[in-house]
């Protein structure tokens, strides 16, 4: 009997398509599945406690960890081989068959890995790793390793020279997959709960070989692992977490001078690493703009010494004119570059020229609109908002080549998905995308069988397709196409086209384009106009003119508005940031979240919506949230004017 334990947090439709994948890999084997939920706050038990009633779902009130909750799952396991696996994954229906016989037919054999790829179809190195000694984690800090990536020496943290498509024994599995004889837990003992998470998998793999057995690497078969989604990777945080657990288990397992190199090299490590982490999240959430506005203030001093010395050498623009103005066309530009989605989540390239052309026509009808005392030269303008344009570039350059930006060339606006299915799947995905309001997206249907010519290709000729149309995204639809077959033709993909899949019977379409991000989910749960990057923009632009209004034409409103001293307050409120005049009724967490409004959806103020039934205000936010178009917060703004002070 095999028992399949997941620890989930938060990942409800990456875990539907895990479940329904799992589903079919136990076909014909005696099997149970438990699925313990530390209390994410996403509905994920009661979303499919009912699509899986054969599964069993256990849920926690707080989050407990993993280790901990692994042992609780297995505390509540029967199987002969115990599987610990992530929630965002997907398995091909021979996976577990394979892994069995290959545990069974190998004495020695105590636990064991897999062969894992991300969701764009590359290999994941954590598949196969070395115990982490102190000369391993120096030769990886120092970047040794991916220098000498073949290199027994260098490279062992990874087994880089150990070939990905052949099964071998190794040091670590990763905690994503690891199935493990329950004779041989008996003999190990758990998972240890000192760690809260990460390395308890190194910690557990390092047992059962103390314990004489031997733990492999099974390149036989393959699975999807999505990775970053149950916890965001890259932050902090996470490499806080990480190096403390890598700390805890080398006090554990090592002694004396080694284990105080060890405790060096990890304080290191948290040192570099975390460094990286916080200038690569100030760049990402605060200093972009500043690095910007920098490199603008250049553009303008060296189009000002260029301009002085070839173009007018006898005018002087080394005045306080010209410095008085450079930092209110600087501060011009990033407001236009920001409402034109040049800081959004993800750096797309598409975005720069636009935004630089904008901006550059903004900047000179700007400045044909000044008293002639205070032009200075069009032409120093237009120039430096060219050399703004390359400097910027160059930055963004840089910083994808780092990983400091995600490029984001894989997730346009508006990509073009061709849906790898039959007719009646491709209509099913169709309907859900009408719902997600992405419908716009989808170009046509690849067929699976070649005799099928109602279809624009076949899944064997993609890359043909490739010259044929101008597709950026593929969906793949599970059902008459088998998960193994989908994870076969993920690893063909060219590299340029990302990917997105879909179980059938499945309310979800789920991808990941990298294993450092967080991942996409389609659902009818994305269909809000408010969650478009471009209608939040306009909503802060609304709230932020409409104060800045009211504040100019302040005489009036004392004699107009009630509570004129709440409105101000209010108007100030808004100003900043903290608070957005038009909000939501209820505290409902699934909805794009919003600031605290001065006025709820329905155009009452916060404190009255007691009077009216949950239900209806919650159905009003739905509807808000949904249908929102900036001019029914200007249309309800106006409207109520007068009690915008409460």
């Amino acid at each position: 009997m095999l028992s399949i334990i997941i620890v989930n947090y938060n990942v409800k439709h990456f875990l539907e398509q895990c479940l329904y994948s799992i589903r079919k890999a136990i076909e014909g084997i005696e099997a149970e599945v438990i699925v313990i939920d530390n209390a994410s706050a996403d509905n994920s038990v009661s979303f499919l406690q009912t699509h899986f009633p054969l599964f069993r779902f256990i849920s926690n009130t707080g989050n407990t960890g993993f280790s901990k909750a692994c042992n609780q799952g297995y505390a509540l396991s029967k199987g002969k081989f115990v599987l610990f696996l992530n929630p965002d994954t997907i398995v091909p229906e021979d996976c577990f068959l394979k892994c069995i016989s290959f545990l069974d037919s190998n004495a020695d054999a105590g636990a064991l890995g897999i062969r894992m790829i991300d969701g764009s179809g590359k290999f994941l190195k954590e598949s196969k790793r070395a115990f982490p000694s102190p000369a391993t984690s120096m030769y990886k800090l120092s970047g040794l390793s991916a220098l000498f990536p073949w290199s027994k020496t260098f490279a062992r943290y990874h087994l880089e020279y150990l070939p990905e498509n052949k099964t071998n024994a190794v040091d670590v599995l990763a905690g994503a997959f690891m199935m493990i004889k329950r004779e041989v837990l008996e003999k190990t003992g758990l998972f240890d709960e000192t760690f809260f998470m990460y390395a308890e998998d190194i910690d557990l793999s390092y047992r059962i070989q103390q314990a004489g057995y031997k733990n492999y690497y099974f390149a036989d078969s393959c699975i999807i692992h999505f990775k970053g989604e149950s916890t965001k990777r890259l932050t902090l945080n996470y490499v806080r977490m990480f190096y403390s657990a890598m700390n805890v288990f080398v006090k554990k397992h090592y002694g004396g001078s080694k284990a105080g190199l060890f405790n060096l090299i990890i304080h290191v490590g948290i040192w570099l690493r975390g460094g990286l982490s916080a200038i690569g999240k100030f760049i990402e959430k605060i200093g972009l703009p500043l690095i910007d506005a920098g490199l603008i203030l250049l553009s303008f001093n060296i189009t000002r010494i260029f301009w002085s010395a070839y173009i007018r050498p006898d005018l002087d623009y080394n005045i306080p004119l010209f410095w008085a103005s450079v930092p209110i066309f600087t501060l011009i530009y990033l407001l236009v570059s920001y409402y034109t989605g040049l800081y959004d989540r993800h750096y797309n390239p598409s975005r720069l020229i636009p935004s630089s052309v904008i901006t550059t026509i903004t900047l000179l009808a700007v400045y044909s609109l000044l008293p002639e005392k205070f032009r200075f030269s069009r032409g120093i303008i237009l120039l430096s908002g060219i050399l703004s344009f390359l400097l910027i570039s160059l930055l963004r350059i840089i910083l994808v080549r780092l990983k400091v930006l995600s490029n984001n060339k894989y997730a346009e606006l508006h990509p073009q998905t061709l849906i790898v299915a039959t007719q009646p799947e491709y209509e099913k995905i169709v309907r859900l995308m009408q719902e997600a309001g992405l419908q716009e997206r989808v170009m046509g249907r690849i067929s699976i069988h070649e005799k099928d010519t109602t279809a624009i290709g076949n899944q064997k000729k993609i890359r043909e397709l490739l010259k044929l149309f101008s597709f950026s995204e593929i969906i793949f639809c599970e059902g008459s196409l088998s998960f193994k077959e989908i994870i076969e033709s993920l690893q063909q993909l060219p590299g340029n086209i990302t990917a997105k899949f879909h179980a059938a019977g499945s309310q979800s379409v789920v991808g990941s384009d990298s294993k450092h991000m967080s991942g996409e989910t389609l659902t009818k749960e994305n269909g809000y106009n408010l969650s478009d990057p471009n209608n939040r923009r306009l909503k802060r632009l609304l709230d932020i003119f409409t104060s800045f209004l009211f504040v100019l034409t302040f005489p009036v409103h004392l004699f107009f508005a009630k509570k004129p001293l709440s409105f101000f307050r209010n108007c100030f409120l808004v100003l900043s940031g903290y608070n957005t005049w038009i909000g939501y009724a209820t505290n409902e967490e699934y909805l794009p979240p919003l600031r605290k409004g001065v006025l709820a959806c329905n155009g009452i103020h916060l404190s009255l919506q007691q009077q009216f039934p949950e239900e209806s205000l919650k159905m009003a936010d739905l509807w808000y949230a949904k249908d929102y178009a900036p001019l029914n917060d200007l249309r309800i703004i106006f409207r109520v004017y007068r009690r915008l002070g409460g």
